[in-house]
């Protein structure tokens, strides 16, 4: 170890010499240069001697095969051999020593001791220089690995100097971008509270500037509000005044409409067929100088504005006395009328006996005679209506026929597919809108009135996606005045029948029409008689070669192969014409012209009753009729007749109701007692109820 040791540290000291300096190139056979120095001998250094001797001192014990060496025998040989020169080649090539050596030492023991030195110490030199040389190689190499070490270490701190250096640059750049962004918010955040600042205070300004704003509008408010009030205090009593005064100046209309239909009961010539000495000029002079200064101070009132309370009541007195004076003319003609009949009765009785002298046993006496469709009549009584009232009857069933007669070239258009077309959208138009009357609103009413009035007045309507017009055929109009009165008789016999308060929209609808369009009333009269005869009111005779089932088509039955409709059908349909009617006569479309007179008022419904109560009651169909009649328009008669209508009331209860009785059997006094329940009740009350379903004021506001 000592001498491995020692080797090293010459081997470091060579190193650390000038020549250890030296770089040596691995590949020095591929230059040109390094092989000239090759040519020139080689010698050794002067300190190889005493290199050698050192390796030479410390290596011979082990390398003499005998124990008999010293060192002072291996001195001389030392000297020699650093005299000597060895050839450049001997250390590189030479080799370390085989095993042979011990068999040539053995081989050499008979040698001398000179010999044996001269022989060995070649040997000996060859095998320290490959050990030196090894030795150099083996330096070389650790140093080798220790420098690429070394290298290696050196490029890893490198490389982590590197990293650290990154590391350190990218954050110290990270501490600038946050440095540079925190400036830049607090550049913005100082700009943003200055913004606030200067905001706050505009807003406080502008509070300010609202504030006096608010408390000067808020004085303005006061001032107008104090304006507008007054405004409207002397806007609502004008109002007031003014609807006041029209309510008045409407009092006084419907007051002289009702003087005139009075007065057209007064007729001068008039002569009762069974009272030609009657003489009532003295009531119609009356009654024209009453409406003469109703109209004088309706015309006055008018001029000045609107009427005061006193002209109001002026005319209500001009009324009551022209009731008075119809009530004074009918009590006379009742008067004149009863001792007529009392005369009669006496003449008739007298004829009687003068009779049954004659005849002895045989004795006639009027009984009633039960007549086929539930009429009946008494002998010796006639059960006719008055010659005026089927003279209008006549009229109104020529007039129809005229319009039937008018659109013959539309009513058979079989074979014309253009006119079949515009019949059937001119049918549509005219009746899908009576369909549609109902009373769910006011607004919804209007429209269907004015679908109508628009089709009758040549407008084009839209029915089913379709244009219509009564100007698309020369025969248009008359076709849709036939089918539009049909429609709404129609509708009286099915709707109303079943429900009795779709009467008032139906009939305030027609009203209107009616008005505008005078033929469609007349129409519907024709068809509402033609259905209804009772709404004359007259009773069809059976004429000689007329059918049975003909005469009760005439008497309003409904006939189908032979097959009458039953009783209840009947009466039920009956009843629902009846009802319609009476709502006519008394409605009229508010929306139309009030000044003029309604086109088929309560004067028609009094005069109906009137000769309702002149004909011979019939079993079932009189008392149905009657009640229906009453419980609709009954509330109206009574503001327009007043006492007289009272009167005729007590009529219907002493004198009428028990000749329904007489020719009313067990089974059919159902109708029957309800009217005696209902003449009786208004009767004890003095008032008649408003029927159900009647139209309000409010029901046009929805």
């Amino acid at each position: 170890m000592e001498s491995w040791q020692l080797r090293f540290e010459t081997l470091e000291a060579l190193r650390l010499s000038s020549k250890g300096q030296l770089n040596y190139c691995r590949h020095w056979q591929e230059d040109e240069g390094a092989l000239e120095g090759c040519v020139a001998p080689i010698e050794l250094s002067p300190y190889c001697g005493w290199v050698l001797d050192s390796i030479s001192g410390q290596s011979a014990p082990e390398i003499t095969p005998s124990g008999t060496s010293t060192p002072k025998q291996s001195t001389p040989v030392s000297k020699r051999a650093s005299a000597e020169r060895v050839p450049p080649g001997s250390h590189r090539s030479s080799s370390p020593p085989s095993s042979t050596e011990p068999s040539e030492t053995k081989g050499n023991d008979h040698l001398s001791p000179l010999e044996t030195d001269q022989e060995v110490s070649p040997a000996v030199l060859s095998s320290k220089v490959a050990k030196v040389e090894g030795c150099i190689r083996m330096y070389e190499e650790m140093h080798r690995l220790k420098a690429k070490e070394r290298l290696r270490q050196r490029q890893e701190e490198q490389e982590q100097m590197v990293r650290a250096a990154y590391a350190q640059a990218s954050e110290q750049l990270k501490r600038f971008d946050e440095l540079r962004e925190l400036k830049r918010h607090q550049e913005f955040q100082e700009l943003q509270e200055v913004m606030e600042k200067s905001s706050k205070e505009a807003q406080g300004q502008q509070e300010k500037l609202k504030e006096e704003h608010r408390h000067r509008a808020k004085i303005l408010n006061l001032k107008l509000r104090e304006a507008e009030q007054q405004r409207q205090r002397q806007e609502e009593l004008e109002r007031l005044r003014r609807e006041e005064g029209q309510e008045r100046l409407r009092r006084l209309y419907s007051i002289q409409e009702e003087l005139l239909q009075l007065n057209q009961q007064i007729d001068p010539n008039y002569r009762h067929k069974d009272l030609p000495r009657i003489d009532l000029s003295a009531y119609s002079n009356r009654g024209n100088q009453i409406c003469g200064l109703v109209s004088g101070l309706i015309r006055t009132t008018s001029e000045r504005g609107f009427p005061t309370q006193a002209d109001v009541a002026n005319t209500e007195r001009a009324l009551q006395e022209m009731r008075g004076l119809i009530s004074s003319m009918q009590q006379e003609i009742t008067a004149a009328l009863e001792e007529k009949k009392r005369k009669d009765e006496e003449e008739e009785r007298q004829k009687r006996k003068e009779l049954e002298k004659k005849e002895q046993m045989k004795t006639q006496t009027p009984v009633p005679a039960q007549q086929s469709g539930g009429k009946q009549q008494k002998e010796g009584l006639q059960v006719k209506t008055e010659e005026s009232i089927m003279q209008w009857y006549q009229q109104l069933q020529d007039a129809a026929e005229q319009c039937v007669a008018s659109f013959s070239e539309i009513g058979n258009c079989k074979g014309n597919t253009e006119v079949k077309k515009i019949k059937t959208n001119l049918q549509k138009a005219a009746t899908i809108p009576v369909s549609q009357i109902s009373s769910i609103s006011g607004s919804k009413l209007r429209e269907v009135f004015d679908k109508i009035n628009n089709l009758l007045s040549g407008k084009a309507v839209q029915t089913e996606g379709q244009t219509v017009s009564v100007t698309q055929h020369p025969q248009g109009l008359e076709f849709v005045y036939y089918k539009l009165a049909e429609k709404f008789v129609k509708h009286g016999e099915g709707e109303v029948s079943f429900h009795h308060d779709s009467a008032f929209p139906i009939a305030v609808v027609l009203s209107g029409i009616w008005e505008l369009h005078p033929r469609v009333g007349d129409i519907f009269l024709a068809h509402l008689h033609k259905k209804c005869p009772y709404a004359v009111p007259f009773y069809p005779a059976r004429k000689e070669g007329t059918s049975m089932e003909e005469y009760q088509r005439m008497l309003g039955y409904e006939v189908h192969d032979s097959k009458v409709e039953e009783q209840d059908h009947f009466l039920k349909r009956m009843s629902g014409m009846i009802r319609l009617y009476a709502a006519i006569i008394q409605l009229r479309w508010p929306y139309g012209n009030k000044q003029g007179a309604h086109p088929h008022g309560l004067s028609y419904g009094w005069r109906w009753l009137a000769q309702m109560l002149n004909l011979e009651p019939l079993a079932d169909v009189t008392a149905m009729l009657l009640l229906d009649f009453l419980e609709v328009c009954g509330s109206a008669l009574v503001k327009q007749y007043g006492i007289q209508f009272w009167k005729t009331m007590f009529f219907i209860q002493k004198s009428y109701i028990p000749r329904i009785e007489a020719v009313t059997s067990a089974g059919q006094m159902g109708c029957l007692s309800r009217l005696k329940n209902f003449v009786q009740k208004c009767l004890q009350e003095k008032e008649i109820p408003v029927p159900k379903g009647i139209l309000t004021p409010s029901f046009w506001r929805t």
